[in-house]
């Protein structure tokens, strides 16, 4: 027997990718998409430089937080129907403050619309 076979056979990768299917199978989906939102907006937040810490102006990258909050805009958008207003409305309040800070962070001022994620969502001001 292996060191990682356990007494019934199964291996302990088995439990774990088992106990883990388990426990995501008890996660309302809502709460899931919720989540991967608040990854990619806190991931934005970052690259627009608006992190704590001394090294916040450093981690500052405009083309990735263009590339999160096109993402997060789409993401957003095909998500609100199913998650409804009550869950869709404070992302999408997230989202214009990203959409927002990038404008006044970047040198380099877009035409309305052309803005991150503003094909999804429309102008932003």
């Amino acid at each position: 027997m292996s060191s990682f076979e356990q007494t019934d056979g199964s291996t302990a990768q088995e439990n774990i990718s088992t106990d883990h299917t388990r426990d995501i199978a008890e996660v309302p989906a809502v709460e899931v998409i919720s989540t991967a939102a608040v990854h990619l907006m806190s991931a934005a937040a970052v690259k627009l430089g608006l992190a704590d810490g001394p090294d916040a102006e450093e981690l500052k990258d405009l083309d990735e937080a263009r590339k999160l909050i096109t993402a997060l805009a789409g993401f957003i958008t095909a998500a609100a129907p199913e998650i409804g207003s009550q869950h869709a409305g404070p992302l999408r309040d997230g989202l214009r403050t990203l959409q927002l800070a990038f404008r006044e962070a970047s040198s380099i001022k877009d035409e309305p619309g052309k803005g991150p994620g503003e094909k999804f969502t429309g102008p932003v001001s």
